[in-house]
């Protein structure tokens, strides 16, 4: 049970942290350009979640939700598992609920674009 506590919390604080419209965020958040580049891992959930994997174990001496070792072994494989879980259940749940929409059929639908056609059609031509 502490595990599936440990990865609702990983998964809710990396879409408050990436997705967030609440104005402190939204200024703290950098642009992605930031940085070098590196901006852009305030805006991926995969990256985020591997953050907020590690944060979360350090805070789980302080809650009694979760209970895991502050040890090094554990700051890898809780960042994984945050970061795994939070792009899994990014990608399986949206805005609108439980997305089952084939994203390449959405790339002739202009209302509601999700690939790039540029990068479609030049990664299909490789293939």
């Amino acid at each position: 049970m502490e595990l599936l506590y440990f990865i609702l919390a990983a998964y809710g604080l990396t879409q408050i942290l990436v997705y967030s419209d609440m104005p402190l965020l939204k200024r703290m958040r950098p642009r992605k350009e930031a940085y070098g580049g590196y901006g852009k891992v305030f805006h991926c959930p995969m990256c985020m979640g591997f953050h907020v994997g590690w944060f979360l174990m350090l805070l789980s001496p302080f809650t009694e939700l979760f209970s895991f070792d502050v040890s090094v072994i554990n700051f890898f494989l809780l960042g994984w598992l945050s970061s795994g879980t939070s792009y899994v259940l990014n990608m399986l749940f949206g805005d609108e609920g439980f997305q089952t929409v084939n994203k390449k059929m959405e790339l002739f639908n202009h209302d509601h674009q999700l690939l790039d056609p540029e990068v479609e059609a030049s990664t299909s031509q490789i293939m």
